[in-house]
């Protein structure tokens, strides 16, 4: 009976996954504004690294820090 419990303690962790990346992109932010080519990683709140603020800023990512992700 063990083998269904973690089946579904997997599934919950693959849920959480998904709403912490969920309201991370607004769609409408999305673009293709021009950016400098200066290397200023951020890691986004969708875990992923961009070049520069600005290029996170046109990916839509809503916040992200300073620092590429881990």
């Amino acid at each position: 009976m063990k083998t269904p419990r973690l089946i579904l303690a997997f599934l919950f962790l693959l849920s959480c996954e998904d709403k912490k990346t969920e309201n991370c992109i607004d769609e409408d932010k999305i673009s293709n504004n021009p950016c400098t080519k200066i290397y200023d990683p951020v890691c986004g709140c969708d875990e992923k690294t961009y070049g520069n603020p600005c290029e996170a800023k046109n990916a839509g990512v809503i916040t992200w820090v300073s620092g590429t992700c881990s």
